[in-house]
């Protein structure tokens, strides 16, 4: 092969990745003859079609006309916002095994007895919209995710702050930050043993943001920047994401919560319908993984399929995460969602668990989430029901921008699956670029 052939396939190659990292430009788009489930109070409107102009829905009808826009017919297939992937680690976790492609956790204590509590610890900046996980999760529809940091030896049960992204190149949050906490027995390590320890420590970190603890004082915990962040999350302004499952813990964290005054959701809440009516009253939006039904510990005891489903018949706003590796698994969400309707969750409320709740309560609500005016087109277009794994994001838009619709994982199996030339006739091994 010449050089000059090897230097066009190079420049190709770097125009592809430069636009599946690079954030999407507003187009204008027309979407026909669509079943377009809106996830908004218009629910589901059979034969219609969606204008995008300058990257944002203009209009929502049947029998739009617009001259010289790239036009997409449907065919009656399902259009969707594009899908909530879950609190996960995309864009902070390249590889789970590789210690340094990890970067979700602090630990600047020597070990789980010797707790850091840096609040103002935040993985926003270490985010790379470069990664090749969000290609993987794009591709199957995913449209942003709330990305989250881990508790770890050395570290507190406050995590520290995430945001959510958009999963369309942008290096920079979609919305406002959020403070990760886990309670729990998974935690008690991190607070002498004992999940008691955990809302004392609570309480005196309360206690140093309002001053009742002196900030020199031998006992605070925080630095000055930490007591700063925290105070952010006081009094009702930010969101606080509690990782908690025991029904107990759940109701202590309420008392808590609203002794304190502050706006909380929960993630994986597996005991979390035995006290649905409490939540809704304080309309705390509950992120659950349908799946979790066997316990892993004695914090889920009572977990069941019907979790979700006794959540919202109660009105709890519920959403879906996965409770493990939830960063290389975020396409699989809509199996979750999928499998709580399979259990007594109704359809809409499946797929407003992937879309207008979690935009809802991590502050995004304004630009995703719902298929409505005004908002940004960003979508996806389904082979068949999108709660259901037997079907496929056909394609997904951004800002009204399609999506190339590859990654690494197509790109592996198109390299493996191809046949080779015989050998004796000059062909190479499998797996080898065939020029």
């Amino acid at each position: 092969m010449s050089r000059r052939i090897r230097a066009a396939k190079a420049l190709a190659a770097g125009a592809l990745a430069l636009a599946l990292s690079t954030p999407a430009l507003a187009q204008d788009l027309l979407i026909r003859n669509a079943t377009v489930h809106t996830a908004s109070e218009r629910g589901t409107l059979q034969n219609t079609d969606v204008l995008v102009r300058g990257g944002r829905i203009a209009q929502i009808g049947s029998g739009l006309a617009a001259d010289g826009v790239r036009t997409v017919d449907a065919a009656g297939k399902p259009l969707t916002p594009a899908l909530f992937g879950g609190i996960t680690g995309i864009g902070i976790e390249e590889v789970s095994g590789e210690e340094s492609a990890r970067d979700g956790s602090l630990a600047l204590g020597s070990g789980a007895k010797d707790m850091v509590v840096r609040p103002e610890f935040d993985v926003t900046l270490a985010y790379n919209p470069d990664s090749m996980v969000i290609p993987v999760s794009t591709y199957e529809g995913i449209g942003f995710t709330l990305v989250s940091p881990g508790t770890a030896a050395g570290g507190s049960i406050i995590a520290g702050q995430g945001a959510p992204f958009r999963l369309d190149g942008s290096p920079d949050p979609a919305g406002p930050k959020v403070l990760a906490i886990r309670l729990g027995a998974r935690a008690a390590g991190l607070t002498g043993g004992s999940r008691a320890g955990q809302w004392m420590l609570l309480d005196q970190l309360v206690d140093e943001v309002r001053g009742r603890i002196p900030a020199g004082s031998h006992a605070a915990l925080l630095t000055p920047a930490g007591r700063e962040t925290l105070a952010r999350y006081l009094d009702g302004n930010g969101r606080i994401v509690v990782t908690v499952d025991r029904a107990a813990d759940i109701r202590q964290l309420l008392r808590w919560a609203q002794r304190r005054n502050v706006r909380i959701a929960i993630s994986g809440g597996s005991e979390a319908w035995r006290l649905a009516p409490q939540l809704a009253a304080a309309g705390v939006p509950v992120f659950v993984d349908p799946l979790d039904n066997l316990p892993s510990g004695f914090d889920q005891v009572a977990a069941t399929l019907e979790n979700a489903a006794r959540l919202r018949a109660a009105g709890v706003e519920v959403g879906f995460t996965q409770a493990g590796d939830a960063t290389h698994n975020a396409r699989k969400v809509r199996q979750l969602a999928g499998n709580a309707v399979a259990h007594g969750l109704p359809w809409e409320d499946g797929l407003a668990g992937l879309t207008r709740v979690p935009a809802e309560a991590f502050g995004v609500a304004d630009q995703i989430g719902t298929i409505a005016v005004g908002m940004r087109a960003d979508l996806a277009l389904w082979s068949g029901d999108p709660l259901d794994v037997a079907h496929t994001a056909e394609q997904v838009w951004f800002n009204g921008v399609p999506v190339e619709m590859r990654s690494r994982q197509t790109e592996l199996r198109d390299r493996y699956m191809h046949t080779p030339a015989p050998r004796a006739e000059g062909g190479l091994p499998r797996a080898y670029p065939q020029y």
